[in-house]
């Protein structure tokens, strides 16, 4: 006879069972990127019921099938599937206009994947990561769920579970994230500044540049061609206008079911005997010190520039750098409404936010390129 679940619950699932009640209450009351926050946080309560049965890794069973619906789900992105075909959605949904209009937005993109490189020299400082190891844990600077799970599953498939559950939760919770960081970063009257209006972008351009850079990306960093390739394939159906239904379905269909998909398998990971461990711990915090080293990097560039153009750039879209597409543009759009009602930073925040996924994945095609 089963044993009931009250009488195996043990302490580490009582912690995860009020941490996933803690994350569905940010998605569903205070609205912090419900989208992605609620199927983690669902997914991080039904694998933490005991006696559910909801998710095993499916690599540790004798049949892949006896491993649960969650951990059926979970060989999506063991795989790379799932990442691969976030970036292809988000492809389709990006314009890259912003960036091609302001090519300075690379700069800031780059700037703001400054977390990368600090956690991972933290990391591999402190003796309790092996250098694969802390490569897959800066990853988490770059804000990119899809990313960081691609470059742990190559280097430190032993960390896949900490590092995505971290990434995919500072990337929902931006909105909380930043803002202290830009106020304390940037000066009112620096927040107030409006920018001019990009100037319009031809769509031979918009035509050429996914083609460009995936080409030239993946002959420098072959091992990033499977991410960047279908981010830039996403978008070139997107721009083209000959394959309106294939760009629909990614940005909707395909989309959605991703979203649901991955966020339940990654919090499903988040099982309580693996997650409480001191190891993880560190790197949930060294993940959220990057991610703020990120922010920081991308505003004191955003300063920098503002000096140099005399005042010409709004200080603020140099925390959208970080990879998280669109919400970091939105916070950056806010906190200049914020200052100053009639400042609209949307549309030049997006340049460096779309510069931000092409600079992770650099980074990330950097790191395999070195450690795998």
């Amino acid at each position: 006879m089963q044993q009931s679940g009250f009488a195996s619950m043990s302490w580490q699932s009582a912690v995860m069972l009020v941490l996933s009640f803690v994350l569905m209450y940010m998605a569903i009351v205070k609205k912090f990127e419900p989208l992605l926050l609620l199927p983690i946080a669902f997914g991080m309560f039904l694998s933490n019921l005991p006696s559910a049965e909801t998710f095993s890794y499916f690599y540790e069973m004798e049949h892949w099938y006896d491993a649960g619906i969650l951990g059926v789900m979970y060989m999506g992105v063991k795989s790379e599937f799932f990442p691969c075909m976030m970036f292809l959605a988000v492809g389709a949904m990006t314009d890259f206009g912003p960036l091609i209009a302001n090519p300075i937005s690379l700069l800031l993109g780059a700037a703001a994947q400054l977390g990368i490189y600090c956690a991972f020299t933290f990391a591999n400082a402190t003796g309790l990561f092996t250098p694969q190891q802390a490569a897959a844990i800066g990853i988490i600077g770059g804000a990119d769920g899809p990313t960081a799970i691609y470059v742990a599953n190559n280097l430190a498939p032993e960390l896949v579970a900490p590092i995505a559950v971290a990434a995919y939760s500072y990337m929902a919770l931006i909105p909380l994230i930043q803002p202290p960081l830009m106020r304390l970063l940037t000066t009112e009257k620096e927040r107030k500044i409006k920018m001019k209006q990009l100037r319009k972008v031809s769509k031979a351009e918009k035509i050429i540049f996914p083609v460009f850079v995936a080409a030239l990306c993946s002959l420098l960093l072959p091992s990033v061609a499977p991410l960047l390739g279908m981010l830039m394939l996403g978008n070139l159906m997107k721009e083209c206008g000959v394959v309106d239904r294939l760009s629909e379905t990614a940005q909707n269909n395909l989309c959605n079911i991703c979203t649901i998909f991955l966020g339940l398998s990654v919090g499903a990971t988040a099982k309580g005997d693996v997650f409480l461990r001191p190891q993880t711990l560190a790197i949930i915090a060294m993940g959220l010190a990057a991610f703020c080293f990120s922010t920081v990097g991308g505003l004191l560039l955003g300063k920098l520039l503002c000096v140099i153009t005399h005042g010409k750039i709004n200080p603020l879209i140099g925390s959208a750098g970080v990879s998280a597409v669109p919400m970091a543009a939105r916070v950056a759009q806010n906190e200049g409404a914020k200052a100053d009602r009639t400042n609209f930073l949307l549309m030049h925040a997006m340049g460096p936010n779309v510069a931000g996924v092409i600079g992770s994945a650099v980074a990330a095609g950097f790191f395999m390129a070195f450690f795998h």
